[in-house]
């Protein structure tokens, strides 16, 4: 894994843990097309064809160990609706197709399960997954 520079240790949370990120990575580089990736900050994220599909949340309105997650805005409600101790939302993911997943609550199939809907919301954006010259505009 990449070492985090001092710049990068900056943008991050007091709290931040990277190992957080273990679980979701073993879980998520199981889909196809997933790859685990450094994001702009220094954290750790996965990409399904190029595209965000997951990464650890570092706005400090999340809290810490959180996971955000591409979701359709309808299956954000009712994951919300269904386990609140799991999911939440804050002000400045709630205008973004995202949910907030709690990592010390969430048990790995429902990990699976959330990365799969991610997966598939993720692929239908990914210009490379439609073979597309990489020079195409990101649409993701």
């Amino acid at each position: 894994m990449q070492t985090l520079t001092a710049d990068m240790r900056r943008t991050l949370p007091a709290d931040f843990q990277v190992d957080a990120f273990d679980r979701v990575k073993s879980v998520g580089l199981a889909l196809p097309g997933v790859e685990a990736t450094i994001r702009y900050n220094g954290t750790p994220g996965l990409k399904a064809f190029g595209c965000f599909m997951a990464g650890l949340a570092t706005h400090p309105s999340a809290e810490p160990d959180t996971l955000v997650v591409r979701t359709a805005i309808e299956e954000r409600q009712w994951l919300l609706d269904e386990a609140p101790d799991i999911y939440y939302i804050t002000g400045y993911y709630e205008k973004y197709p995202l949910v907030l997943v709690r990592l010390s609550r969430i048990d790995r199939d429902s990990l699976r399960d959330l990365l799969s809907v991610s997966w598939r919301l993720t692929i239908a954006k990914s210009p490379r997954r439609t073979r597309q010259s990489s020079r195409s505009r990101r649409t993701c």
